[in-house]
């Protein structure tokens, strides 16, 4: 017998039993997963890890095997009945490819842009009618969700470049933009439905409006918060949680409001929930709202590189985050993500504009600057997977390194 992570498993695998989750799904009747569908409705159903039987595993070329063999594992009445119809409405040959691209980033980028704009302006005026005391309505952030969603099933990286450029003066209003961006990818990535997807993205938008009810001077204090000001700061979850269950957008914008600072191991907050009271969405979006804010520059903190946030991370599995989601997530973003600033072997400085899931660190890099000789250069597209190319990356790096202005660079440079 062997443990694996439900990523690792394949079709044609003998399952034996569940031995890791976040909901209640049950094998009661031990067998073999025969399709991609029925693998992708355990991850759904939150299996992170199941126990196979590698003796077992069949020959999935197409050879005849005996009728015991033909019976899938099945799954107890607990699983919900959605997830049966679905496996059964699931193409046997179609296979989910989550860095699909219908266009390419140079005819997404401008779109990307304006709904990141229109994202911003909306939240900005939830603010202000938060502030001024005026009747909320939250619907229509299912309308900016869907249109976020739809650009990045066009070409992801458009979102995930612009999300990873960061205003820091902006941080409160962009912040929830950017986790929204990341997770609605990370949703699309799992193989997630359309309409899952949107859901999650909804609650990221608003995972922290209850902020708004956090006095600014503790909000922007530079210096380390006093006791009291912490746990009051801590309180910002529950007043989003409040806020998002009464606009009766659905229990998982509730579940993602409410709890994305809880942890693993009951050390979170503000309610101190442990594992099992922690749903699948909850540990996707803690993982990707710390990616987020650790990555980015903050009144009290510099940001790091997005490769050293995987690895500070990593540090805190399996107390805090959920180690197999974390892996998926890693993958998701890839080891050089879109939009971070690489300097190559050959000191040219530039951003990474296009990911190439085949061969991670060779994607395409917006080369704008010399390291060696400290001035701009001509900006130039260099894609290092060319067999033209004898250039690679060297280390990610920071814009203060060599005092860039990167976000004046993304809109001269990179928008249309």
């Amino acid at each position: 017998m062997k443990i694996i992570d439900i990523n690792e498993l394949k079709p044609g695998m003998f399952v034996v039993g569940v031995t890791k989750q976040t909901g209640h799904v049950k094998v009661k009747n031990q067998g073999w997963v025969k399709t991609q569908g029925g693998i992708d409705n355990l991850l759904k159903a939150g299996v992170m890890a199941v126990e196979i039987d590698p003796d077992k595993t069949l020959n999935t070329s197409g050879k005849k095997q005996s009728d015991s063999a033909e019976k899938p594992a099945q799954q107890a009445p607990s699983q919900s009945k959605v997830a049966h119809r679905e496996e059964k409405k699931q193409p046997a040959t179609k296979k989910h490819d989550p860095f699909h691209k219908s266009t390419s980033i140079e005819n997404e980028l401008d779109k990307a842009n304006a709904l990141y704009q229109q994202a911003k302006a909306l939240q900005q005026k939830t603010f202000d009618d938060l502030k001024n005391g005026k009747q909320l309505d939250l619907t229509p952030f299912q309308d900016t969700a869907s249109g976020l969603i739809d650009s990045v099933f066009r070409n992801q990286d458009a979102l995930a470049c612009i999300a990873q450029i960061k205003d820091k003066d902006a941080y409160l209003l962009e912040h929830s933009i950017n986790v929204a961006i990341l997770i609605g990818i990370f949703a699309k990535h799992l193989a997630f439905e359309r309409e899952l997807i949107e859901q999650i993205t909804t609650g990221a938008l608003l995972h922290d409006i209850g902020k708004i009810q956090v006095p600014d001077e503790i909000l922007n204090k530079p210096g380390t918060l006093t006791d009291e000001e912490y746990e009051l700061m801590k309180q910002h979850a529950r007043f989003s949680y409040d806020i998002v269950a009464n606009a009766n957008l659905g229990d998982i914008a509730i579940e993602i409001a409410g709890f994305h600072h809880e942890r693993l191991d009951g050390s979170g907050y503000p309610y101190g929930k442990k594992a099992d009271e922690l749903s699948l969405f909850v540990r996707m979006i803690a993982i990707v709202d710390s990616y987020d804010a650790i990555t980015a520059d903050r009144v009290y903190k510099s940001s790091k590189t997005p490769v050293a946030t995987f690895k500070v991370l990593r540090e805190h599995v399996p107390h805090h985050y959920d180690e197999t989601l974390l892996n998926a997530f890693i993958h998701c973003m890839g080891v050089y993500p879109v939009g971070t600033l690489v300097k190559l072997k050959s000191q040219r400085v530039g951003v990474i504009s296009q990911s190439n899931p085949q061969t991670p660190l060779q994607p395409v890099v917006k080369v704008f600057y010399h390291a060696k000789h400290m001035h701009y250069t001509e900006v130039k597209d260099v894609d290092l997977s060319s067999k033209r190319s004898d250039d690679e990356i060297e280390a990610a790096i920071k814009p203060e390194e060599f005092s860039l202005n990167l976000l004046k660079f993304f809109k001269h440079s990179m928008l249309p």
